[in-house]
């Protein structure tokens, strides 16, 4: 009997020493970033000059729609740094009491339609869009795409019947590369991104409709001075040079 108590002993001392070790092993520090997500592509690249600059630090994005990542940080989400691909749902971080300082512009987008490649419906003009028959896909409302698809809408005086409305921008152009949808609006960033998969088709009421991208750094970020250096990053010549290459304009 003593011998097998003392076999569970050192069993159970081993494990113990063995948590003990994995507890005290060095973490990787992050900084959490919250971004809308026309920006994945280039915030990624971003990010590993950031990397470099950092040797050890990490990032990790939330990419999503900017109306839902404003719903989360306004309920209690952790993060160190927000950018939002308009100034209203910065506004409501902001009015939250949220920010650490005011919000810096950093970036412009417009919008475009795009279609199967070839555009075999023969899209044109945003018009076209209320075509009987033809399948579209847009932002939700709250979303910033979808509150510039309305205010050109709006301005046209025409009225949209999407099969749906999406909760982010990338989201509507995967439904127009699966071939889900016939034609979509999204940010002429995305169109870029996206390639031969897909044919744009600019339209001239966008200019009625662009969004102007923020970023600001998150009251009591966890890794405040690395946010920072990221969002001096973002708004420097190096991030700037990222951002127009991937399509956006200045803010």
């Amino acid at each position: 009997m003593w011998r097998t108590r003392a076999v569970i002993g050192a069993v159970v001392g081993v494990l113990a020493a063995g948590l003990v070790g994995c507890s005290s092993a060095p973490q990787t520090p992050t900084i959490t970033v919250f971004a809308a997500a026309s920006l994945k592509p280039a915030f990624t690249e971003i990010a590993q000059r950031f990397s470099t600059d950092h040797p050890g630090m990490s990032v990790d994005f939330n990419f999503a729609g900017s109306s839902d990542l404003a719903t989360q940080l306004t309920q209690g989400a952790g993060a160190d740094v927000f950018a939002s691909a308009n100034t209203t749902q910065m506004n409501k971080v902001a009015q939250a009491g949220l920010l650490d300082g005011p919000a810096v512009p950093f970036a412009t987008n417009t919008l475009v339609i795009v279609t199967r490649p070839g555009n075999p419906d023969a899209v044109h003009s945003f018009a076209d869009l209320t075509r009987p028959g033809l399948v579209v896909v847009v932002c939700q409302p709250p979303v910033p795409c979808g509150a510039a698809t309305r205010k050109v809408a709006d301005s046209l005086g025409v009225t949209l019947e999407p099969l749906s409305e999406e909760s982010d921008v990338t989201d509507v152009l995967n439904k127009v590369i699966t071939g889900q949808a016939d034609a979509g609006v999204v940010y002429r960033t995305d169109a870029i991104n996206a390639g031969d998969k897909v044919t744009t088709v600019e339209f001239p009421q966008s200019a009625e409709a662009v969004n102007t991208y923020p970023i600001a750094l998150i009251k009591d970020a966890p890794q405040a001075g690395p946010a920072r250096d990221f969002v001096d990053l973002v708004t420097g010549e190096a991030g700037q040079k990222v951002l127009d290459a991937a399509g956006f304009g200045k803010p």
